[in-house]
């Protein structure tokens, strides 16, 4: 089976991370896949991206025309918005290619439309890596809107001007009429795709992603820890997230809270931060921080989480949550909210400990708690370690998207081309189209 993977990025940010390792895990498994992305940094062969001046700065200039629709609209929400209105080429390319089956990713920054999702002509599967394909042009939303339908009269209050996420929502409905195989790496993903009024129809597995257990392995801690210059004797506690401090989703700011509480109840306490490097004015909790930087080989990731003592994840939102997987793969216990896909990383009480949602108090005394005694610690790190090779070794997660694309191919053949055939075109990008 020849499976083409469109993802924007191979290995820029965690969705794209997370479709390399699945192309790669299906490589693993003697699957013919390829990836095809508008930026690569793999430097791996079988990842194709623009290679002409011109195409990287036609993509470039896509990307850029599609961030202005921002400005059309006002909204307290901060996380990014995708109107996807741009036509492209990629339904008439790989109408042209030998493909068997196209797995889409996160295909946004204009990579391509609503329009073009729906003319695929090919057996498609969909990882969902955020909320974006049953949303509007928002990737992640804290009202209900998704639930209901985008009508006229649900807009919430903190948003004014034009209606982008109904005009995107509405289009998403027209285009696309064939609803096929959707993947959610959590429960609660699949739960989302169920009560969504666009996409409750449409057939979702969930499968989580891999990681590549013999890479991703323990190391020695007190090696780790002389390798990266950091404290041989402390209570090291861990947290990342790409823009650290300031992704208001990534809940830092629930940390520090927590942290502020544990001032004298746990001894030789020190915070490492990666994702981040140190701001202008470091934060001042009482205890000694460590900010790494931006870490952006497997390595130097690998060497950190082994480092730490526990790894705390208080996202406010997640849809998986790879820092964890991460860290259970090298065997380090996970502290975060019983939230999102968390709930189906972290083992309560056995890999880690998940506090009710956005409860400070409960998150610091389940970071004392996992810190407290050596012999308990030691149990929680091989515990993750065994979870993190049960369920999300390579050859596990290509197993069970194999079985997703033999049902894709079958049930496209069994319904007959014709009926998955092209939409005529239309000007997609007119305000006020569908």
């Amino acid at each position: 089976m020849k499976v083409i993977h469109l993802s924007y990025s191979d290995i820029a940010g965690g969705a794209a991370r997370a479709a390399y390792r699945i192309h790669q895990s299906l490589r693993f498994s003697d699957i013919d896949s390829r990836m095809r992305v508008v930026e690569a940094s793999s430097g791996n062969c079988t990842v194709d991206a623009p290679s002409t001046t011109r195409e990287k700065q036609m993509f470039a200039l896509r990307r850029k025309v599609g961030s202005q629709w921002r400005r059309v609209m006002k909204t307290d929400n901060p996380i990014e918005h995708s109107p996807a209105c741009l036509p492209s080429r990629w339904s008439r390319w790989l109408t042209r290619s030998n493909v068997d089956l196209v797995h889409l990713h996160w295909i946004n920054y204009e990579m391509m439309s609503i329009a073009d999702i729906g003319r695929l002509t090919q057996p498609t599967v969909w990882t969902l890596h955020d909320m974006w394909g049953f949303c509007g042009a928002e990737h992640y939303a804290d009202d209900f809107r998704w639930r209901d339908g985008y009508l006229r009269g649900n807009r919430p209050a903190h948003e004014s001007g034009f209606d982008l996420n109904r005009w995107t929502w509405r289009r998403k409905k027209k285009y696309w009429r064939r609803p096929f195989p959707l993947v959610a790496a959590s429960r609660w993903m699949g739960q989302c795709v169920h009560q969504s009024a666009l996409m409750r129809e449409w057939p979702v597995t969930v499968i989580p992603y891999p990681i590549d257990t013999q890479v991703w392995q323990p190391v020695d801690r007190r090696v780790a820890r002389q390798l990266l210059n950091l404290p041989l004797d402390a209570r090291l506690v861990l947290f990342g997230a790409i823009g650290g401090e300031q992704d208001p989703r990534k809940g830092f700011d629930l940390l520090r809270e927590a942290l502020l509480r544990l001032r004298g109840r746990v001894e030789r306490l020190e915070l490492a931060v990666f994702g981040q490097s140190t701001p202008m004015k470091p934060l001042d909790l009482g205890f000694p921080l460590h900010y790494t930087g931006h870490l952006h080989d497997d390595v130097s990731l690998r060497l950190l989480y082994s480092a730490a003592d526990a790894v705390v994840v208080p996202s406010r939102l997640e849809a998986f949550g790879q820092t964890a997987s991460e860290a259970h793969a090298c065997g380090t216990p996970v502290v975060a909210f019983a939230i999102g896909g968390l709930t189906d990383i972290v083992e309560h009480r056995r890999t880690g400990y998940l506090a009710d949602a956005f409860d400070v108090e409960e998150l610091a005394a389940g970071i004392e708690w996992v810190l407290e005694n050596d012999e308990q610690h030691q149990r929680l790190r091989s515990a993750a370690r065994e979870r993190a090779c049960a369920l999300w070794s390579p050859e596990v997660v290509a197993k069970q998207y194999l079985q997703v694309y033999d049902a894709a191919v079958e049930s496209f053949h069994r319904e007959g081309h014709a009926s998955r055939g092209p939409i005529p075109s239309s000007h997609e990008g007119r305000i006020g189209a569908g």
